[in-house]
């Protein structure tokens, strides 16, 4: 596992982000494990998770001209990716958010920020039923950008509606690449290297893997 891969882990872990025990999902699963993006919510750490989105789209070499985030998650997120690639990579590329409801005064309309064109990479937490994606997508369809990518935090590498997950039937129906920080499997990998008290709760999520995950 690449090193920042692991540095996010502990980050999340350290953060109170990520957290082991048994959780009910919107979906009504109880998980073991759950992560709460919300909790990165001072300046230090948005700085820092930007540094990992940053990592984890230089290391795939993806092309695109502007980043978007969706409402409300996607905005401090591409935010802070933005600024980490221009700062840490000299990558300086523009970026835009949409409202949840269109303004009707000053300056209108529903974007802020930079105007859609070109191709354009969504920027989110994690995909679970994907809404947030799809919208996003449409809207940036209607406004003539094209999508050509996602780059989200976590892949909980769980089963969507079918025998996909999540995040493969959000890559399949909009046809792009969705790029993670990280996935389940690496943060099995993370616990079991570790050697530490978390190694209490590797029956439980290989238990639910193996009920709702796609690699079980």
């Amino acid at each position: 596992m690449e090193n920042y891969k692991q540095e996010f882990i502990k980050f999340s872990l350290n953060q109170g982000v990520l957290k082991f025990g048994e959780f009910e999902l919107k979906s009504g699963r109880i998980s073991p494990y759950f992560f709460n993006m919300g909790l990165f919510n001072t300046g230090s750490t948005i700085a820092k998770l930007g540094d990992f989105y940053a990592q984890a789209l230089v290391n795939k070499e993806k092309n695109f001209d502007l980043l978007f985030g969706p409402a409300y998650k996607g905005i401090p997120i591409v935010t802070s990716l933005a600024s980490s690639l221009s700062k840490n990579h000299n990558i300086n590329k523009p970026f835009t958010f949409n409202r949840k409801e269109a303004k009707d005064h000053g300056e209108k309309g529903q974007l802020v920020g930079a105007p859609i064109e070109g191709k354009v990479l969504i920027v989110d937490d994690v995909i679970t039923a994907g809404t947030a994606i799809h919208e996003a997508s449409n809207l940036i369809s209607e406004l003539n950008g094209e999508v050509v990518g996602i780059l989200i935090s976590l892949d909980r590498q769980e089963k969507g509606q079918g025998e996909l997950s999540a995040v493969e039937e959000v890559s399949q129906t909009l046809n792009v690449p969705v790029i993670s920080i990280v996935t389940l499997n690496d943060i099995i990998e993370y616990i079991i290297d570790d050697g530490g008290e978390l190694n209490k709760f590797l029956d439980q999520i290989r238990n639910y893997r193996e009920q709702y995950g796609i690699n079980a």
